[in-house]
């Protein structure tokens, strides 16, 4: 069963960053301030991730190989699709360099990513891999809560912590250095998590907190909007805590989806489950598209019916490889690695 808000939350995150890509391929802000922050989709994202992945681990205790193989087939087949595109016709897709084959293929390519190189929009990918290897072996070693807690608690001052030392370099939150670094990112992933935690450790005070859906909704959207706007000031306070907050903010809005008692669980927003849906399909695939389509169109890239083509081919493009490869390699993994409703998986003879 699909919980409607969720999907909302993923729908807006395309959305953000479709938005925002439009403006770097195109160049301007056709989208007006909505487009100038859309790059907080993958904040987003991240949130989002932190609690699917962290309440998949958390309530079905499935076995390791389990795990990973359901995340690999989940990830790797668009991926690998889009990376041989990028691969085959580095002139069509630009960039002023392309890294190392190994980086792309081992999820390290956001080590050293500088802006305008190919595939840049990859570099989230890697940090949430990453993320998937060490948040099940963590998982394992820190087998009581509170030992989880103390080791998120650290995680963020190690971030927090980062940046700062990156901010007294000069440096500040939108800088390559900073803004594609696993260490200055990774506890972004970390709210959604903490959200599992509650759920699964803490079920009591998490419902408490699920009464409060439109509380929660409020404070986030609030809380969102007031970052947003100081994000730019590029201060040590927003380059040292910006994204952890920000992500918290997005935590705030994600326990709102998961409320009854919340607007955003309860209304269903027409396109939304599709747009969730091919979310990770059209977040790979878009940025070429628009580049192609954008650039061998004769219409106006910054009028109506030329954005309207481009968006369309990048959602379309998405929506395509969702059937032709992310689809069959989903029944696939339902194959190989099948769980059952209640965790763990089915065994067959």
């Amino acid at each position: 069963m699909r919980i409607h808000g969720l999907d909302t939350l993923r729908a807006a995150a395309i959305v953000l960053v479709l938005m925002y890509h439009y403006g770097v391929v195109a160049g301007g802000s056709d989208f007006g301030a909505a487009g100038r922050i859309g790059w907080a989709g993958v904040d987003l994202f991240f949130v989002l991730s932190g609690y699917l992945i962290g309440n998949q681990i958390l309530s079905q205790r499935m076995p390791l190989s389990t795990f990973f193989g359901r995340r690999l087939l989940r990830t790797l087949p668009n991926y690998y699709v889009v990376l041989a595109v990028y691969f085959l016709f580095p002139a069509a897709l630009g960039g002023s360099a392309t890294a190392p084959l190994w980086r792309f293929l081992t999820f390290t390519q956001n080590f050293g990513l500088e802006y305008g190189q190919t595939f840049t929009h990859a570099w989230s990918l890697c940090i949430e891999e990453q993320f998937y290897l060490v948040l099940p072996l963590a998982v394992l070693l820190l087998r009581r809560p509170r030992w989880g807690w103390l080791a998120m608690a650290l995680a963020v001052a190690c971030a927090v912590t980062f940046r700062a030392l990156a901010w007294s370099k000069g440096l500040q939150p939108f800088s390559q250095e900073v803004y594609y670094a696993s260490f200055a990112r990774f506890d972004e992933l970390l709210p959604g998590v903490a959200i599992a935690m509650l759920k699964n450790f803490h079920r009591p005070l998490y419902d408490r907190i699920l009464r409060h859906g439109n509380l929660l909704l409020a404070a986030g959207l609030v809380l969102c909007g007031v970052l947003l706007a100081r994000f730019y000031d590029e201060s040590f306070v927003m380059t040292a805590f910006g994204f952890t907050l920000l992500a918290l903010s997005f935590a705030l809005l994600l326990l709102a989806a998961l409320s009854p008692a919340s607007l955003l669980a309860r209304v269903r927003v027409p396109g939304a489950e599709s747009l969730a849906l091919w979310s990770y399909a059209v977040y790979l695939a878009h940025k070429p598209l628009f580049k192609i389509v954008g650039e061998a169109m004769p219409l106006d890239r910054h009028a109506a019916p030329g954005i309207a083509l481009v968006m369309l081919a990048g959602v379309g493009g998405g929506w395509l490889l969702y059937q032709l490869v992310e689809q069959p390699f989903m029944r696939l993994r339902a194959a190989w690695f099948p769980v059952t409703p209640y965790g763990g998986t089915v065994r067959t003879t």
